[in-house]
């Protein structure tokens, strides 16, 4: 008998504690956060274009748009990596600690301003309208995470070599449009008109998706070398490996 057969089960085998989780737990909360507030800026690029009534041009999108979308990457690691209990309490948080900044500014809009501050008309104007943009945001992430997180998970249980990349993108494609319209249309419906909406909806989702896939490279190599840090088997093809498993 050779020695590998012998040879005991490593510490890759049997993982005792995700020592990396605490790191993405942290970025996946600080990137939800950040982009709640730059959602309150709606940004349009380009001329002003019609074609049949419906409005081509300007392309409509939020400051939320630029970070945002790294949260679904992390959220496809969270889930591939660590599994569904996990990443629904990465998720919880992230809706608590968003949730918590919401009331925070609730209340420090309602609060009244300091002799000589006159500030307060531009610190409602921005910070006074992130409520609803979280009750927006809450909605849409909560929506949008979990079926990202589901279909991740039921997809990676029934794996073949190679499908990571396949997983990755198809809870991208359904997380992000629950996440995508949800969060649209509570956060400027009766806002602006139907059309602009619309457009709003269709660039933010194209644009998310958009950064899932180009990113895809990166995320496909960077799952495999969490899973090894971990601790996870990660055998000669480690899309179909799984972390053991948890309750759901």
């Amino acid at each position: 008998m050779t020695a590998e057969a012998t040879a005991p089960v490593t510490p890759l085998q049997q993982p005792t504690k995700q020592r990396l989780y605490d790191i993405v737990l942290a970025l996946f909360c600080s990137l939800l956060l950040v982009s709640n507030i730059g959602a309150t800026k709606l940004i349009a690029f380009g001329p002003s274009l019609h074609v049949f009534g419906f409005p081509v041009l300007p392309i409509v999108t939020d400051g939320g748009a630029f970070l945002f979308p790294l949260t679904y990457i992390l959220g496809d690691l969270l889930a591939e990596v660590y599994g569904m209990r996990l990443a629904r309490r990465a998720i919880i948080l992230g809706f608590a600690i968003a949730l918590l900044a919401s009331v925070t500014f609730l209340v420090v809009d309602s609060a009244p301003a300091a002799p000589g501050w006159d500030l307060n008309n531009a610190w409602h104007a921005v910070l006074g309208f992130v409520p609803r943009i979280v009750a927006a945001s809450l909605c849409g992430f909560l929506a949008g995470q979990f079926l990202n997180a589901y279909v991740v998970v039921r997809l990676r249980d029934r794996a073949r070599p190679g499908s990571l990349w396949w997983r990755l993108v198809s809870s991208t494609l359904v997380g992000e449009l629950a996440d995508t319209s949800i969060f649209c249309t509570i956060a400027f419906g009766g806002l602006i008109g139907v059309g602009t909406l619309l457009n709003y909806i269709l660039v933010g989702y194209v644009w998310k998706v958009g950064v899932e896939v180009v990113m895809l490279p990166v995320t496909l190599r960077v799952i495999p070398i969490v899973r090894r840090h971990e601790g996870y088997p990660v055998p000669g093809a480690p899309t179909t490996m799984e972390p053991p498993a948890q309750p759901v």
